[in-house]
């Protein structure tokens, strides 16, 4: 019997640990969805470059659960709504229950939408959506729900920290607005008019023209009237080739207003404005390769190093992260039990802390306000993307300077 016993002890022993090996070699599949075909492909490929980054050092670091490792699938939303449903159709049927993504607000909204249809039909099969790149305010407004969670600031946040930084330098007394003509630079446009009326209400509007989206290709008539209006500054949301064209026109005719923009620090753009941004252009956003502090140095150095290109979307990684460590405090990669781990999650991604607010699953973040300058000038120690210039920290603005209230109304399961 003793030697029964202990056989039967050994044998238990045995399977517990097969158990456990079994248990850690199983990784834990997440979906990224992104637009990685059609013209906004060269984003996509940029940000889920930025997850797989994220991805990598959290496994490095021995994965979740007690060491198993992350494993992203990729999902082709094609830029468009109608496709990222094709898409999300495919991760339902792999079973996989959580979602990073995703360029375009347009795409983001589909895909929430999904989400929340199907995991109301199918509780047992729920799915949680880490948004990082969708940034309408209405997805942590009157179209929030339970199962997503945005870890970048939304626009209007980006907005008012920007109009922040214009009102702070008081040499600025007229300026111009100058937006796309769709619904995200109409936004721009509205909010920018309110809050410069109410933080410095002796600066002058100016002029205030909408262009056609990727449509004007001759910039110089929209310089001219700059120029007329004696503006000291733009304010403007332009992205892609309105931005970049927008931005040699005026130094062609050697225009002297400064431009604060929101969506400079894309990949490409910094290259195709070059010497025409200097010591002219500023951006907010999230984080810069010469903060002060240098604590996302080795982070950043390591990205640039294996992709050859920029590294600058915090959001990512901090969803990636925030993400993890909800898994390991849940112990569990249940989405239900997942999202009530980050609630309320208060984090340090390297720039400060974040607080991911429950009422509405928006983080909030510090931002950054930063000017493009000649590479080795104080403040300046790494280019963008090779081109000889770099960024330099304008301005900070901490955590509860970018809170603002949401009209959220969130029904939980």
């Amino acid at each position: 019997m003793h030697r029964v016993g202990r056989f039967i002890v050994q044998t238990v022993v045995l399977l517990g640990s097969f158990a456990q090996a079994s248990w850690a070699a199983e990784t834990v599949r997440v979906a990224v969805v992104e637009t990685l075909s059609s013209p906004p492909a060269v984003i996509g490929q940029w940000w889920t470059n930025h997850i797989q980054w994220a991805v990598d050092q959290v496994n490095a670091k021995g994965g979740v659960l007690d060491g198993r490792k992350i494993e992203i699938v990729t999902f082709d939303t094609k830029g468009s709504p109608q496709e990222a449903l094709i898409a999300f159709k495919a991760v339902t049927d792999q079973d996989i229950r959580h979602v990073f993504g995703t360029t375009g607000s347009h795409v983001a909204i589909a895909l929430t939408e999904a989400i929340a249809k199907h995991n109301s039909r199918n509780p047992d099969r729920s799915v949680l959506f880490m948004n990082y790149g969708g940034q309408t305010p209405e997805l942590t407004n009157e179209k929030c729900n339970f199962w997503h969670f945005r870890f970048d600031v939304h626009a209007d946040m980006k907005v008012h920290a920007l109009i922040k930084q214009v009102a702070a330098q008081k040499s600025i007394t007229k300026v111009y607005l100058l937006n796309q003509d769709y619904a995200y630079g109409q936004a721009v446009q509205k909010l920018s008019r309110e809050l410069l009326a109410k933080s410095r209400p002796d600066i002058q509007i100016v002029g205030d023209d909408l262009i056609q989206l990727q449509k004007t290709k001759d910039f110089s008539p929209y310089i001219a009237k700059i120029r007329a209006s004696n503006a000291d500054a733009v304010v403007t949301s332009n992205w892609g080739p309105d931005l970049v064209l927008m931005m040699r026109a005026s130094h062609d005719t050697r225009l002297p207003a400064l431009y604060y923009t929101l969506n400079s620090h894309f990949t490409g753009t910094p290259t195709a404005i070059g010497d025409a941004g200097v010591g002219r252009l500023i951006n907010v956003s999230s984080w810069h390769p010469n903060i002060a502090d240098g604590k996302l140095e080795k982070y950043y150095l390591g990205y640039k190093g294996k992709y050859k290109e920029e590294w600058n979307m915090l959001p990512h990684k901090s969803a990636v992260e925030m993400w993890a460590r909800a898994v390991d405090a849940a112990k569990s990669t249940d989405p239900v039990a997942v999202a009530k781990a980050l609630e309320n999650m208060r984090y340090d991604a390297g720039t400060g802390m974040m607080w991911m607010r429950a009422d509405d699953h928006q983080l909030m973040h510090p931002l950054y306000a930063f000017s493009l300058n000649k590479a080795g000038q104080p403040g300046v120690k790494y280019d963008v993307e090779n081109t000889g210039f770099g960024w330099r920290t304008e301005g900070r603005f901490e955590t509860d300077e970018t809170v603002l209230p949401t009209n959220c109304k969130m029904d939980r399961p």
